[in-house]
């Protein structure tokens, strides 16, 4: 039930993205949990998943740029504005 609820989040977020004319794919690997990657036209920009924390369902993303040394940014996942928060975080 959490890799099905994780995966519901994360195709809203895509969604939401789409409708703000952001390219996404969700990638679905054999092994480990499934990834929401926003695409600018030089690569992906980020790499954004959903993870369980105590207060509920937030998003995670480390940009394509950052260094083992920085600490990626996160969300909560029931956020009416997501889509616009993440792209505020990851587009600056």
């Amino acid at each position: 039930m959490e890799q099905r609820t994780r995966f519901i989040h994360l195709v809203r977020l895509g969604w939401d993205l789409h409708t703000l004319g952001v390219r996404t794919s969700l990638v679905l690997p054999v092994a480990g949990d499934p990834v929401l990657e926003v695409h600018e036209a030089a690569g992906v920009l980020a790499r954004v998943t959903a993870a369980r924390r105590r207060g509920g369902w937030a998003f995670t993303w480390r940009p394509w740029w950052a260094r083992l040394w920085r600490r990626g940014a996160w969300m909560w996942a029931e956020a009416d504005n997501a889509a616009d928060i993440v792209m505020s975080e990851v587009g600056s």
